[in-house]
């Protein structure tokens, strides 16, 4: 009988530490939104914020991206198409920028709508900068995190998840 009862008792320590390890399964994100005045990036699931995070632009910030080469984030309304895990940043989450109506802008004036707007990580060796990149704005006009923070987006944002980007 003691022995059932040494066996039962250890099964139930097991089961009790199995419990207690077991993770609650990551909740996705569902939208971000990028607030370009206030310098954040915040993920939403159903409504909810999951996290925000501070964030540096492009090195002209004011307005919408016109053309290629202008240093503008764009604005509007994305979604992320892709993920580049061997990006010349630590990582990158590609925005579908340019729109149709992006590249008629861009068009009107003769010139390139650009591309390759990214949500990245610091250029690959300069880690070290960390949460200073945030002192200036510093990208061609994407939207830069630190090495960490960009690890910890890609696991939350799967491909198709719409991009707002505010003024």
């Amino acid at each position: 009988m003691k022995k059932y009862i040494g066996i039962a008792c250890v099964l139930a320590a097991v089961g009790l530490l199995l419990t207690i390890d077991a993770k609650e399964p990551v909740q996705k994100a569902d939208l971000i939104v990028v607030e370009k005045a206030k310098r954040t990036l915040t993920l939403y699931a159903n409504g909810k914020v999951l996290k925000s995070y501070k964030v540096a632009l492009g090195n002209n910030p004011v307005g919408a991206k016109q053309v290629e080469g202008d240093g503008k984030t764009p604005e509007g309304r994305y979604t992320i198409d892709s993920v580049n895990r061997a990006s010349s940043y630590h990582l990158s989450l590609h925005i579908s920028y340019p729109s149709a109506a992006d590249v008629a802008r861009a068009t009107s004036m003769a010139k390139s709508a650009g591309g390759d707007i990214m949500i990245h990580g610091l250029p690959n060796g300069y880690a070290w900068v960390g949460a200073a990149h945030r002192l200036h704005d510093w990208t061609a006009g994407c939207i830069a995190v630190t090495n960490p923070e960009i690890e910890e987006i890609v696991k939350l944002v799967p491909l198709g998840t719409p991009v707002e980007i505010r003024p």
